[in-house]
């Protein structure tokens, strides 16, 4: 009756396998939804707005609404950005998991350590470049960065007439929201936060 009620250490090990493989999944999916509904919400905010037609007269006029709905896409590419990054922390954090029960079955099993391709040594890094990860988040990026500029361009539009040099904060604003949204990405994908 005691054997009966034995743990079975290779289920248990197996049930957390299969466990955290499915959560480094769902973390992938997770990834693409949240960019998917982001490039959706903003898309069709901006062709909602360039499909109006506005005299120059009442372009002023809408201008401070145009900004901070601007801002709000800004804020929101952000949030966009920050989950992005924790999915991609997520995902490593999974990976590594796996990895510790791969470890704990090679220490036993020497002979299958050539059938694992990914190792604690060899996980991807966070921020790999290049890795679909990075360039779904340089994508928001670069978008958050023109809704930053897009809003600066209707706020300078509501508080001044526009000339040339109204428009330099609009050109400035452009890499400073990208850097801004890059730095953020970078800083949230540290793992265990």
């Amino acid at each position: 009756m005691a054997n009966k009620n034995k743990l079975n250490h290779d289920e248990i090990l197996i049930s957390e396998y299969n466990y955290i493989a499915n959560t480094a999944f769902q973390a992938n999916e997770d990834r693409s939804k949240v960019t998917s509904f982001y490039f959706v919400s903003t898309g069709s905010l901006i062709a909602a707005i360039l499909g109006t037609q506005f005299a120059e007269t009442q372009i002023k006029n809408v201008s401070p609404a145009f900004f901070f709905l601007f801002l709000v896409l800004t804020i929101l590419g952000a949030l966009t950005i920050a989950q992005l990054a924790r999915l991609r922390a997520a995902w490593h954090e999974s990976v590594q998991a796996m990895n510790i029960i791969k470890d704990h079955y090679i220490n036993d099993n020497p002979d299958i350590a050539p059938a694992f391709k990914w190792r604690m040594s060899s996980i991807p890094a966070t921020d790999k470049p290049h890795s679909i990860a990075n360039l779904m988040a340089v994508e928001v990026a670069l978008l958050g960065a023109l809704t930053t500029g897009a809003a600066i361009y209707f706020l300078m539009n509501s508080i001044a007439s526009m000339k040339f040099l109204t428009l330099i904060p609009v050109f400035v604003s452009f890499p400073i929201g990208y850097l801004s949204l890059w730095a953020w990405y970078k800083h949230l994908l540290i793992d265990d936060q």
